[in-house]
């Protein structure tokens, strides 16, 4: 049996206003578990140690010779952790595995999770070049290299060694620094060095990179005073973005010009399980910035966005084949072409950045990783929260290093015992953590260990009690006169079905539908399960969202939107629909519960095709007449609802009122983008 031993590491603060505390873990997983199960926080991701920090006086910031102290140090203590890993590399290892069979092991090193400085130090490269390949530093956007190997770094040295900076000018490598790999068998840095969305692609490349061009390009086109009222009403849109179950709003923006500062900090969360501030900024911007901006930038700046956007959530997928490996391939392309607006419109001069080129490199690396969900920094970000700053904050920051190692052995045992009695039926499996108090973001959404299924929706466990119990008082007081007879056509439909019909005819003759004569259950919201490994979700891959209709969520109306299955042999959105949620309720006939909701319709704004700006779909509310004064509602069983689906207004060249709210947007416009980016899962099936 071979073991995969995957590595990260990644410096981390855990101070916070005051004083400057860092540790540096080094994390291990094993390419024996799922990806989801490294996801989830199940110590799949352990750490092993903790990495010096040389300090020194300010004078030896930039002394040559500290700083190559500094890279040997880091290398040979990564070497010295892992030392005991090295028999096992040439000889198989006897070792008992959790199904309780022993097996002959033998252990490789495989991938390393790191940021781009980090992969500066472990590649022992200049700052600037690729750590894969051998491309010049000022030729990155000319497409990949030859491939950098561990023997054609040793033929390097050996050859160009001690000839001053031979190495450094002319192949970007630092020849004082020999990479941990070569102290390992079959180990090279260069081939383990894995992509990283987080900080390459999703900070680097969209936020340091696209937000800050467009708004250079703003600048450029409109003038510093125009371009100022033009981006603070793209902080209007934004806040005026409709609620989307875990998305984070801001109901006066952010102030979009500035993603660090005071402005920054104050989105962060305040509990212990705070993370940094451009987290929780991107979380929000990375999944509305397109439709907010849409209308002030030029169709191949907006392509070149969309394609970005594409090629994000394409290689976050958990399953690529090689469909969806040509459709990454085409986003880079499509992104490489269209880019060139920014040097047209002189917002760049080259687009030579390591960062940027990395993208080059994905398609390879996922012929070698496989789904690189399994190896994003987010899951050594996410690990820092509670192997280092939770144990820190519980420490009393004396000497806190011991007492971090200590309370992390402590919680090690405590884990493996409630595994021991989970197993042995004397206490009951944690299904999922619970969301932070007072946290809207976290309430609505989370990952959940039930089941495998595609999509299931159940109404919520308790019923509304302030409403009527019979359908007709029902309809007057929700001011819907039709429910009553929507509702009875929905259940001579379901009759229908049970008989097994062949085909559900459609009665216009109300006195030809049964009768509903049981009490209505109303509710305020619904809670969708589905499958989606690629998002925050359970060891099985489960996630779960809340659908809410009520009339008062924290002081305000919120009615959801959702996507319904209307022709399971269409792909995509091509066989589902949008629909406005009225209304959650069940009612009984003949002993039989029928879970139900009444929605307005939308209708699709272009047919059978995306906007060829956005490369959005685009809907429009549903209406009988063409005043816009007899919507299409219906209602139907919540086995058609897949889940709720992310609508942002389409909305024009002409500025919001600042009195507009979050909460009026889907009355106040006509048209809407369906948002494929509101999570990865709603990118699979909105294409």
């Amino acid at each position: 049996m071979i073991v995969p031993i995957i590595l990260g590491a990644d410096k981390t603060t855990v101070s916070v206003a005051t004083g400057h505390v860092e540790y540096h873990p080094l994390y291990l997983s094993v390419g024996n578990v799922t990806n989801g199960a490294r996801r989830a926080h199940r110590n799949a991701v352990i750490p092993i140690g903790f990495l010096a920090i040389p300090k020194s006086d300010r004078k030896y910031d930039k002394d040559h010779n500290f700083r190559i102290f500094r890279k040997k140090l880091y290398h040979i203590s990564i070497a010295a952790i892992l030392r005991s890993l090295k028999p096992g590399m040439k000889v198989p290892v006897v070792i008992r595995c959790p199904d309780g069979h022993f097996r002959r092991a033998i252990y490789d090193l495989a991938a390393f999770i790191a940021d781009y400085p980090e992969q500066v130090y472990l590649a022992g490269i200049v700052s600037g070049w690729c750590g894969r390949c051998d491309a010049l530093f000022d030729q990155l956007d000319k497409g990949p290299g030859n491939r950098r190997t561990r023997g054609l770094d040793q033929i390097l040295r050996e050859e160009y060694g001690g000839e001053g900076r031979t190495l450094w000018d002319n192949f970007g490598m630092d020849e004082h620094v020999k990479p941990f790999t070569e102290y390992f068998p079959r180990a090279d840095i260069h081939e383990m060095l894995s992509p990283d969305i987080l900080h390459q692609i999703i900070k680097g490349c969209f936020k340091d990179m696209l937000v800050e061009w467009v708004i250079e390009y703003l600048k450029i086109e409109h003038g510093e005073t125009q371009a100022d009222v033009i981006l603070d009403d793209i902080d209007r849109r934004l806040a005026t973005v409709p609620a989307f179950p875990g998305l984070r709003r801001f109901s006066h923006g952010r102030r979009f010009k500035q993603w660090t500062g005071d402005d920054s900090k104050a989105l962060m969360k305040v509990c212990n399980t705070s993370i940094f501030p451009f987290r929780i900024s991107l979380k929000m911007y990375f999944k509305i910035f397109l439709p907010a901006v849409a209308e002030y930038l030029p169709e191949d700046m907006t392509k070149c966005i969309a394609s970005f956007l594409d090629f994000c959530y394409l290689v976050r997928r958990s399953d690529i084949d090689e469909t969806a490996l040509k459709s990454i391939e085409n986003a880079i392309a499509t992104f490489n072409h269209y880019r060139d607006i920014f040097q047209t419109s002189g917002v760049r001069e080259h687009f030579s950045i390591p960062r940027l080129h990395s993208m080059v490199h994905y398609p390879f690396s996922i012929m070698e990783f496989a789904s690189l969900n399994g190896l994003c920094s987010s899951i050594t970000e996410s690990r820092h929260i509670t192997a280092v700053k939770k144990p820190w904050r519980r420490s009393n920051r004396y000497n806190a290093l011991s007492q971090m190692l200590l309370t992390n052995q402590r919680l090690d045992k405590l884990s493996a015992l409630r595994s021991q009695l989970v197993e042995n039926h004397l206490l009951l499996p944690s299904r999922r953590a619970l969301p932070a108090p007072f946290d809207p973001e976290n309430e609505d959404v989370g990952p959940v260990d039930s089941g495998r299924a595609q999509a299931d929706v159940k109404l919520a466990k308790t019923r509304e009690t302030q409403y009527p119990r019979y359908m007709a008082e029902l309809a007057i007081y929700i001011q819907q006169p039709a429910l009553e007879y929507l509702t009875r056509q929905l259940l001579h439909d379901q009759l229908e079905l049970a008989d097994d019909s062949s085909a559900s005819s459609t009665s216009n003759s109300e006195s030809d539908l049964p009768e509903i004569t049981s009490k209505i259950n109303i509710y305020h919201s619904a809670v969708a399960v589905f499958f989606a490994p690629s998002d925050d979700s359970g060891i099985r891959g489960m996630k779960q969202e809340r659908i809410r209709c009520t009339p008062s969520w924290y002081g305000v109306e919120r009615r959801d939107c959702v996507l319904v299955t209307v022709d399971e042999d269409k792909p995509g959105f091509r066989g589902m629909s949008a629909a406005h949620v009225l209304l959650l309720f069940s009612f009984r006939h003949e002993g039989i519960t029928y879970p139900c909701a009444l929605v307005h319709w939308y209708n699709t704004y272009y047919g059978r095709r995306h906007d060829s700006k956005t490369g959005l779909w685009m809907v429009r509310p549903a209406f009988r007449d063409q005043a816009g004064r007899n919507p299409c509602l219906a209602v139907i069983h919540l086995d058609m609802l897949i889940r709720a689906v992310h609508l942002i207004p389409v909305y024009g060249s002409h500025p919001l009122p600042s009195e507009l709210q979050f909460h009026q947007s889907l009355q106040a416009f006509k048209l809407f983008y369906v948002n494929k980016y509101a999570d990865y899962h709603a990118n699979e099936i909105l294409s």
